[in-house]
């Protein structure tokens, strides 16, 4: 009996592995049996290698980063067919742990940028079994097909093996919080794979999940889908490549899984599939994946078009009822560090920005010319700010309302509406003290820095009357919604403070000069606690 209790006392006192849950529409990544928010940094991609950790860490460190997203490739961990090898992954969980950091592992296998380049010898040189597919012209393409058992099963294998070995090793820790299946999937210069085999299926029925999922009558693809039956065949066969695999992995050791897209432009819909990673899960696309790959949690952008129209509107795009938002990679010149605001405004998961190493690689112009610390600065201004809150935003992200805005390019102002009670407006370029109309003509300018977008707001409602406010290089203003409209507003309490395990540690109380002219956020974000009031007028 005594051997009994001990046993129920041990089972209770494990930890719950990781897991996407969803309710009402909201996302929450559950680490640890709580929401978790990902302030991630992803390595450099050659930077998988225990030699390169001691340059990775420090990065980590410094950007006040409590997760890193890190690749694993098919060619380090299976050299030869059969003989696999975790020594990689055993010293980055060790390191990880000692580090108080968390882990995104990327398996690079069939598709890293949609290219073979990191499955091994044996896999990319070996085109009769495990073929590419073959452009429109007949040429050989340097991607592989999706349309091959060879190359699928090979794949499962060894993705397989390395989730027995992350279950083997950290089955009780959880430093491995997600996996990304493959990377940047599809292909560019093809709409899709146009070998016999692959003309063949094409002329099969199309899948019924598939027309249930558009409320499509039976036909083959070009029946069904017409101009887009090439790019959704393609992406069916890709996101059922990939899904069969999670799958086999989701049976031994079922982590959250996702797949990132190499994206298409938003604002430009009518491009043609090949001009971009055509097949990949981009937002045309969703659906298919959607219908094709259930095992899949969620389907990611990587964000590296740093204008804000482009960069919000794939936002908007990929944060969806049926698809948690997560950034899993964004560029990192210092422009992009302000959509963290955005990100977390539409309930994102997590954000993260990719190259944060000391390895001294740039990969500009898509990343900034800066290494070192100076490439960490403007990302850990912000995640410092969150990451004393990470799990309290996160639980308010999941069980609240949270709302975000980021500067603009133009920097105009943007409106926020926080309820029937109350909304608020955000404005930029705004010195600390006073109102822009006491000087019309600008005489004295803009403050020192602003010309390049930088400021940012995010807003969590704590009660009816109260929010969580942080900010960085903008100002608040608040205002009273329909309900109050005839009522005049009063910024009752403003508490400046932080959070310690969990509970809020107020520092000092802003009055007077401070909230007499909207909530001021300059070069240091600041977190606040608000409470608003009315009074008859």
């Amino acid at each position: 009996m005594l051997l009994g209790s001990a046993a129920s006392v041990q089972a209770q006192a494990a930890k719950p592995i990781p897991e996407l849950v969803q309710k009402n529409g909201k996302f929450a990544l559950m680490v640890d049996g709580a929401p978790y928010l990902i302030l991630g940094g992803q390595a450099n991609n050659s930077s998988n290698y225990e030699g390169a950790l001691p340059k990775v860490w420090p990065a980590i460190k410094d950007m006040h980063a409590n997760t890193l997203a890190m690749p694993v490739a098919w060619e380090q961990i299976e050299p030869v067919e059969g003989k696999f090898d975790f020594s990689f992954v055993d010293a980055l969980v060790t390191q990880a742990r000692e580090n108080n950091v968390r882990l995104v592992i990327l398996w690079f296998a069939t598709w890293k940028n949609t290219n073979p380049s990191y499955s091994p010898t044996w896999v990319k040189t070996d085109n009769k079994r495990f073929p590419r597919l073959t452009n429109k012209d007949g040429t050989t393409s340097y991607a592989l097909s999706p349309l091959y058992d060879t190359t699928r099963e090979a794949d499962k294998k060894a993705y397989v093996e390395l989730v027995k070995h992350i279950k083997a090793i950290d089955g009780e820790q959880h430093t491995v919080i997600m996996l990304q299946p493959e990377n940047e999937t599809g292909v560019y210069g093809s709409a899709r794979d146009y070998s016999k085999k692959a003309d063949a299926l094409m002329a099969k029925p199309v899948p019924a999940a598939l027309l249930k999922k558009y409320n499509k009558t039976s036909g083959n693809w070009n029946e069904v889908f017409g101009k887009d039956a090439d790019e959704y065949f393609h992406a069916w066969s890709i996101a059922r490549y990939i899904d069969d695999i999670v799958a086999a992995g989701d049976a031994i050791y079922p982590l959250p899984t996702y797949v990132n897209a190499a994206l298409k432009d938003p604002l430009n819909p009518d491009h043609k599939p090949g001009s971009y990673a055509s097949g990949g899960p981009v937002y045309s696309v969703i659906d298919v994946w959607k219908a094709a790959a259930p095992h899949i949690e969620l389907l990611a952008p990587d964000l590296y078009t740093p204008t804000s129209q482009s960069y919000e509107k794939t936002l908007e795009l990929y944060a969806r009822k049926d698809n948690a938002l997560y950034v899993a990679e964004s560029g990192n010149r210092p422009v992009y560090a302000r959509y963290i605001f955005s990100a977390l405004g539409r309930q994102a998961i997590g954000f993260d920005p990719f190259g944060f190493d000391y390895t001294g690689y740039s990969n500009h112009p898509l990343g900034t010319t800066k290494t070192g610390i100076e490439m960490v600065k403007p990302f850990a201004t912000v995640y410092k700010l969150f990451g004393g809150m990470d799990r309290e935003w996160a639980k308010l992200s999941f069980e609240s309302q949270v709302w975000g805005v980021s500067e603009p390019d133009d920097h105009t102002d943007q409106k926020l509406d926080l309820g029937p009670k109350w909304n608020a407006t955000v404005s930029y370029r705004e010195w600390q003290f006073g109102l822009r109309k006491w000087d019309p003509e600008n005489r004295n300018g803009f403050p020192e820095g602003s010309d390049t977008p930088s400021g940012g707001i995010a807003v969590a409602k704590l009660s009816d009357n109260e929010f969580l406010v942080a900010g960085l290089n903008a100002r608040i203003t608040f205002g009273t919604g329909e309900a109050n409209a005839k009522k005049g507003i009063l910024v009752d309490r403003v508490e400046e403070g932080h959070y310690e395990a969990g509970k809020w540690v107020m520092s000092r109380v802003w009055n007077g000069d401070q909230t007499d002219y909207g909530l001021n956020f300059a070069g240091e974000p600041v977190l606040l606690k608000v409470r608003l009031a009315t009074y008859e007028q």
